[in-house]
């Protein structure tokens, strides 16, 4: 890490370990100052797929279990590289609890990427270690970035129990004990019997984990029980009063063993896989510091920078604020109150005020560290976050991800290709759910971000219905680009691209008529109602013209 990377992670130590409101906004105080100062030294460390580059989450919550996503995935390598993709954000590949069913969040061995015979399966739900090889190999021929989804909060699955001394606590707060010092079994003892000590001999034992939430001795008391003379983790999500523990074994992050491990296996992965960077999977209830380290070890093993974006899931812009400080600048983080605002705006019926959609959010105050998205495998229909962004308002959405200059977009997968399953909803009912496809427009955005989406930005959030913005391109892509949308009626406006005399078109093919900029380089630009038009120059796409027409069936106006 370089010294400007450092300092901050000094100052935001000075703060304490409590996410206090006066902690909070020093944060932000501090991490303000710090960016002015330091803009150009962020730039510079930001890997370049991050810059006018799009990831793609490539999977969702109900990919069949039949294990062909991985050659499905190297299958689609060359389409996704001829659209725009520019990094993949993979499933979590190591064997988890529910074997080839499991999506990979019930972390068993960090170490079986779907080669040993455990949890009653070799492959994953996702295949074998061979075919997760050879995709990552296409991507990276593709010049495709891959980042894998890093497990490290908990584990679960154990092959044996152990008896071990506690104290229980309410956990609807994690501050509240329930009793004094008692002995417990719980399943806490991993052998993976299948793998053995190929690659690591650790085995994981009882005083590797902080806390737990089952009780052999009395299964149906409900409470977390936190090792005798072991604390939760500070710098830690304060939901529950301490969101240290969220399922299964809740690792100790302060134990050595259990540190050592983890980068040991860091280094395992980079180079056995040789993947490009990370997505961090619960980092609210891993303690703040642990990653910062985890990653400088890891970058100085591989001698280059690695991408990490980690999930920190809240809607409180201070918290994440925080967090970024925090790890020095190092980390990005998703962007949940953007994705918050695409929800109530997609709710509203077309009474959600578009001035405001950028508010609160990380694209609009801290963008060098914004990964945004629309939906994740989280926020889906009957899933544990469910937030829908309902389908009218996703072509809106994914405008704003990635036709605006700030924040490294994600694409999530049902948007895409759609989606089709049943599953039961919290009211115990089972539901048929169907995700559309936008695969149409999103690959008109793409081609859009690649060709126009450069230089300077003007906003026009000047209407509660009727928003957008224009880009005037660069001397390498002097093209220049026009987005407007509406969640009402649909309207027009004037706006400034800088070309006078120009013709644009609507790449989306919503609105049909060409636009004439006058003299001073300003067009009246349209758009429908609860729709988005992405207006670009004619002239500066004629040599890609045969592209377009074979990828898209465009007609360009006369």
């Amino acid at each position: 890490m370089t010294q400007v990377f450092r300092e901050l992670q000094q100052r935001f130590k000075s703060l304490g370990n409590e996410l206090t409101p006066a902690v909070l906004a020093e944060a932000k105080r501090s991490l303000s100052d710090w960016l002015e100062a330091n803009y150009s030294t962020l730039t510079e460390h930001k890997a370049p797929a991050e810059f006018n580059g799009t990831m793609m989450q490539w999977f969702h919550w109900y990919i069949p279990a039949d294990g062909a996503h991985w050659n499905n995935l190297k299958d689609a390598i060359p389409d996704l590289a001829k659209a725009g993709i520019s990094g993949l954000w993979m499933p979590p590949a190591c064997k988890a609890n529910g074997g080839g069913y499991d999506v990979g969040y019930g972390i068993y061995d960090l170490f079986d990427l779907g080669e040993f015979d455990q949890k009653g399966t070799v492959r994953t739900k996702y295949g074998t270690k061979d075919e997760y090889l050879a995709a990552i190999q296409a991507a990276h021929q593709a010049g495709i970035q891959a980042y894998a989804d890093v497990v490290l909060n908990h584990k679960m699955g154990a092959d044996a129990e152990e008896e071990f001394e506690v104290i229980p606590f309410d956990f609807g707060d994690r501050n509240r004990p329930l009793g004094g010092v008692e002995r417990i079994k719980s399943w806490t003892h991993f052998t993976f019997p299948g793998r053995g000590d190929r690659y690591s001999s650790m085995e994981w034992r009882w005083w590797h984990f902080d806390s737990v939430d089952y009780n052999s001795f009395n299964p149906g008391y409900k409470a977390v029980f936190r090792m005798k003379d072991k604390n939760f983790e500070t710098k830690v999500d304060l939901q529950s009063g301490n969101y240290d523990y969220l399922m299964g074994c809740d690792l100790d992050i302060n134990h050595p063993e259990v540190r050592g491990e983890l980068k040991y296996w860091g280094e395992w992965l980079l180079d056995t896989v040789g993947v490009d960077g990370f997505r961090l999977d619960a980092i609210k209830h891993i303690n703040g510091d642990f990653f910062v380290d985890w990653l400088d070890h890891l970058e100085h093993y591989a001698k280059r920078d690695l991408f990490c974006v980690g999930e920190y899931w809240t809607e409180d812009f201070g918290t994440l604020n925080w967090y970024i400080g925090n790890a020095g600048g190092r980390l990005n983080l998703f962007d949940a109150p953007l994705h918050y605002n695409f929800h109530r705006a997609s709710k509203s019926g077309g009474h959600y005020d578009m001035r405001g959609i950028l508010d609160n959010s990380l694209m609009k105050h801290l963008p060098l560290f914004a990964v945004t998205l629309v939906e994740n495998h989280d926020t889906q229909p009957l899933q544990a976050l469910e937030s829908v962004v309902e389908s009218w308002f996703k072509p809106l959405a994914y405008a704003i991800i990635l036709l605006r200059a700030e924040g490294y977009p994600c694409i999530f997968y049902p948007d895409y290709y759609g989606a089709h399953y049943k599953d039961r909803g919290r009211d115990g009912n089972e539901y048929e759910i169907w995700m559309d496809s936008h695969r149409w427009m999103i690959d008109r955005f793409l081609f859009a971000r690649q060709h126009f989406a450069y230089g300077a930005q003007y906003d026009y959030f000047d209407h509660p219905d009727v928003i957008g913005w224009t880009r005037l391109g660069t001397e390498q892509h002097p093209g220049a680009m026009a987005v407007i949308m509406s969640d009402g009626a649909g309207g027009s406006k004037w706006m400034e691209v800088g070309k006078p005399n120009t013709v644009f078109y609507d790449l989306t093919e919503h609105v049909k008529q060409p636009v004439h900029t006058n003299e001073y380089g300003w067009g009246e630009f349209h758009c429908n109602g609860g729709s988005v038009s992405v207006w670009v120059e004619k002239q500066p796409l004629l040599p890609q013209l045969s592209e377009l027409l074979e990828r898209f069936g465009l007609h360009l106006p006369n």
